[in-house]
């Protein structure tokens, strides 16, 4: 009864924002009969690689599995184009205004405020059950899973966790990581998974510290790479590298920002009067209670057109953007331009001065947030290059491969379908 409470939610939602919820997607795999066991999906996240970083030449490893298999010009990602909301976009198939998962940081009228670091909250499941990751409909199918790290899987999710998950721990390493994956593939065939994730963050920790266009992100670009390989020869070595389909894709891009490129909201309105929820690329603000009336001075007067920034009222959002009929989306937001943050006199006092050289989470259509999408297996066709597509079209695309009816969602499997084998 939940779950259909939530479709029609979901739905209405869908209607009001100008996006379409598919319904659920043909089961039969291309590669196998409708009664043939799937064959096992390993889904790879590389946070932050935008798309172009495979054009520098220094992902060997990424290069055989696009020659040997699908490459897309470009992946598109969901607005905004942060790390939390693509991820879960990538496993529910659903843009953040329809998941919840707004943003990084937020706020919801019931649970509070939310932030990558408050780990009580990031394992809350009521934050995130407003969407059906996949692992859930896999288990829900009779199959196992196993999450490597990635954003929900912390949290029992309508109830459940994956069958295998970790905590997030940034001190694992690449290595450490691809070894527990191929662990979990030594598992005996009856507790083995199907549907599996890795995530890898070294690529975007070193384009938020050191700008995307250093020595250091084509050095983290690398070593990423060598973990890739060392999955791949763990694969050959159990006779799986043709046997289990694998995509690879990125959360989003990034984008250089120069230290001074600093917007100072103090220097345009008292921040004391609101309530700012989230600042950066993307920041959001809500009124202080007794305070509407000031607030929407406020709001009028940065709804002018603004030096390196554009601001809504949330209902006014461009709908292209797909955004602002959740409830966690603050009722003003203020998008950066690219190559700008924004932040306050105070915000950059106790940073000390030191600030992301890389940023993300701008318009989803501009090129510097393009996302990688590679994917490799028996089921896919070999050494083609396909268009840029939205990020949403990657679920309805994994329900098939592992024959599970998609949950209501916000991706199109017939923008997808043709880089499967008939």
């Amino acid at each position: 009864m939940k779950f259909l409470f939530r479709a029609v939610l979901l739905a209405t939602v869908a209607f009001s924002t100008g996006c379409a919820v598919s319904p659920a997607l043909p089961p039969a795999n291309t590669s196998t009969t409708a009664s043939a066991a799937p064959a096992p999906l390993l889904l790879i996240s590389i946070d932050g690689y935008r798309a172009n970083y495979f054009d520098r030449g220094i992902s060997p490893t990424l290069a055989m599995l696009a020659q040997s298999g699908v490459h897309a010009d470009a992946m598109e990602p969901s607005f905004p184009s942060l790390t939390f909301p693509n991820h879960y976009t990538i496993v529910t198939g659903l843009r953040p205004d329809h998941h919840g998962i707004v943003n990084n940081t937020m706020t919801d009228p019931v649970l509070g405020k939310f932030s990558l670091g408050n780990r009580e909250a990031v394992a809350d499941r009521r934050w995130w059950d407003e969407g059906m990751p996949l692992w859930e409909t896999v288990r829900e199918h009779g199959m196992k899973s196993a999450t490597m790290f990635w954003p929900g899987s912390e949290s029992d999710i309508q109830g459940h966790h994956p069958d295998y998950w970790k905590p997030y721990d940034g001190k694992v390493t690449p290595p450490q990581r691809v070894e527990q994956v191929l662990a979990w593939l030594d598992l005996p065939a009856d507790q083995r998974p199907t549907f599996l994730t890795l995530y890898f963050d070294a690529v975007d920790h070193a384009g938020h510290e050191y700008g995307p266009d250093t020595p250091q992100v084509d050095q983290a670009i690398r070593e990423t790479d060598a973990a890739l390989a060392q999955l791949v020869d763990g694969l050959k070595q159990r006779k799986l590298l043709d046997r289990i389909n694998i995509i690879v894709v990125a959360d989003h891009g990034m984008a250089a920002v120069p230290q001074e490129n600093s917007i100072l909201l103090d220097k345009l309105f008292a921040v004391d009067d609101v309530d700012t929820v989230s600042l950066g690329v993307l920041a959001g603000f809500n009124p202080k209670p007794h305070g509407q009336k000031e607030f929407a001075r406020i709001e009028t007067q940065l709804e002018q057109p603004q030096q390196h920034m554009q601001c809504w009222d949330k209902t006014r959002v461009p709908k292209r953007l797909a955004y602002g009929g959740n409830a966690r989306v603050p009722q003003l937001l203020c998008l950066a331009d690219v190559g700008w943050r924004i932040a306050t006199t105070d915000a950059l006092a106790k940073r000390k001065g030191k600030v992301s050289l890389g940023e993300h989470g701008y318009d989803n259509a501009d090129p510097l947030m393009r996302a990688l999408f590679i994917a490799h297996g028996p089921s896919f066709k070999q050494g083609i290059r396909v268009k840029e597509f939205p990020n949403v079209d990657v679920y309805p695309l994994m329900t098939h491969l592992l024959q599970v009816p998609a949950a209501p969602n916000d991706g199109d499997y017939d923008a997808v379908k043709d880089m499967l084998k008939p």
